[in-house]
């Protein structure tokens, strides 16, 4: 292992960037499963009681949010010949996948309480198993390169895989492995098909995983060293750990990602209540919008660095983030102001459409930036604590999104109780002034909350001259 502040190692190539990159594909995956069709598998499949199947998706929730600063640590602290990430990154790899794969395929017969402890201990081994991975892999992204823009390029290319990854899982089930049959328009009740799904998206994160570890295996060398060894105690560890997450850009991040995901689980819970009674759009309809999110993915892999390198991380995510959350409600706001075509018009549709995919990739740029934001105050923190400790600030991250998700969904509950959209209503029986509501709690809801996390992101304080100084100040200390 190389010295903390000077090693950077041989310029890091596309293929190898890739290869980091990949390895997003298997967290899209694992949240695309658990957060849009569990659920209904678990419930209407399978016949577990919905709130027995909400409690173990929030109890793994709960236990793999404390693990997240557990991994963290521990990785910023880890000794081995593999360094303080890739032995992770290695051991989570068959645990996540393998218990990824038995959470699609239960035994068969299961039921009711031996059902439920099935889906609880698949679900946290899954969460705890990925959590292994997806903080030393984040991680990474600060010492593959200490270059301001190739970190861009390594958060953009890890969120294009994830997107793209959770995105064509979701398709290839509903599309390819649930067959339809009599009395089962849509296939939801074809088991085999939730098996595949299962076999598949299994061995997808696994290979998403190797390539990430295997990819950048050889940059271990150049690699960051753990701090010099040193006597541990309880309170020393989370003295050390609350002096890490004290860092004011970093505050400012975390809030800004609570803000994040609080508009994420709005716009997801009501993404289908918009399509379907806002606008009225058929099926084939929202399968075009669904698709048309592969062109934003790959637009935004273009976007984010491009952005970054012209206007700086913090800048670039602001306006981008402006253009993206105002641009998002507009449509709703012209259609309540009675400016748009009527409902069921081609022209509609086609508007919604180009603003869809202009959006989401505004949206997915934005995402890409304020995760590389986090990578630069790796070197701030370290010129003020003396350690490196990427893993630290990522649990943080990853820590509130998922205490968070929760949230979202419950502010979207009370903007459909708002609007008097009951449980089991049909798009074409809601009332006009129902669906207006709709509208409006959602476009308001969604502008102010977005509007307060760019606000939050104003007080980052890291620029690109900034990071430039941080580096020379580390590679003074370095020589004297």
């Amino acid at each position: 292992m190389t010295n903390t502040a000077t090693a950077t190692g041989p310029k890091l190539g596309l293929l190898t960037r890739i290869a980091y990159g990949v390895g997003g594909a298997a967290g899209g995956i694992k949240n695309n499963g658990f957060d849009y069709v569990l659920l209904l598998f678990y419930s209407q499949i399978l016949g577990l009681p919905g709130l027995w199947v909400a409690a173990a998706i929030w109890i793994a929730l709960i236990v793999d949010a404390v693990s997240d600063p557990i991994v963290g640590y521990w990785s910023d602290n880890l000794r081995s010949r593999m360094g303080r990430r890739h032995p992770f990154l290695y051991a989570a790899a068959i645990p996540a996948t393998l218990a990824y794969f038995f959470v699609w395929n239960p035994p068969s017969g299961l039921e009711g309480q031996p059902l439920f402890a099935w889906l609880l201990t698949l679900t946290i081994i899954v969460r705890v198993g990925y959590t292994l991975f997806e903080v030393p892999s984040l991680s990474l992204s600060a010492e593959l390169s200490q270059d301001y823009d190739v970190r861009t390029s390594l958060m953009s290319f890890r969120y294009f895989f994830a997107w793209v990854g959770g995105l064509t899982l979701q398709v290839m089930l509903f599309a390819v492995f649930l067959e339809p049959s009599e009395g089962d328009a849509q296939g939801f009740f074809h088991i085999p098909g939730w098996n595949i799904y299962g076999l598949v998206g299994a061995s997808a994160m696994l290979a998403a995983i190797l390539v990430t570890a295997l990819g950048t295996h050889h940059r271990i060398p150049h690699l960051k060293s753990p701090p010099p060894e040193r006597d541990l105690t309880i309170g020393k560890i989370f003295g050390e750990i609350w002096e890490t997450l004290s860092n004011p850009s970093f505050r400012a991040l975390f809030v800004a990602t609570l803000f994040g995901l609080l508009a994420t689980g709005i716009s997801a819970t009501l993404n289908q209540y918009i399509n379907g009674f806002f606008w009225n759009f058929t099926g084939d309809q929202i399968a075009v919008l669904t698709f048309a999110v592969y062109l934003s993915a790959i637009m935004a892999l273009v976007l984010a660095p491009l952005a970054g390198r012209t206007l700086g991380k913090k800048r670039a995510a602001i306006i981008i983030g402006l253009m993206a959350f105002t641009l998002a409600p507009a449509p709703v706001f012209a259609r309540l102001l009675g400016l748009l075509p009527e409902n069921g018009t081609p022209e509609l549709f086609y508007i919604i459409l180009v603003v869809t995919v202009f959006d989401i990739a505004l949206i997915i740029a934005y995402q890409m930036l304020a995760a590389a934001m986090v990578t630069d105050i790796v070197e701030e923190s370290e010129l003020k604590t003396g350690r490196r400790s990427e893993g630290t600030f990522f649990a943080g991250i990853t820590f509130i999104r998922k205490l968070s998700q929760g949230i979202g969904v419950m502010t979207a509950s009370l903007i459909l109780a708002f609007a008097s959209i009951a449980p089991g209503i049909r798009p074409e029986d809601a009332s006009a002034e129902s669906v207006a509501k709709l509208g409006f709690g959602y476009a308001a809801t969604l502008l102010t909350v977005w509007m307060l996390m760019l606000l939050a992101i104003s007080f980052y304080r890291i620029s690109r001259e900034d990071h430039a100084r941080n580096l020379a100040a580390l590679a003074n200390q370095n020589t004297e």
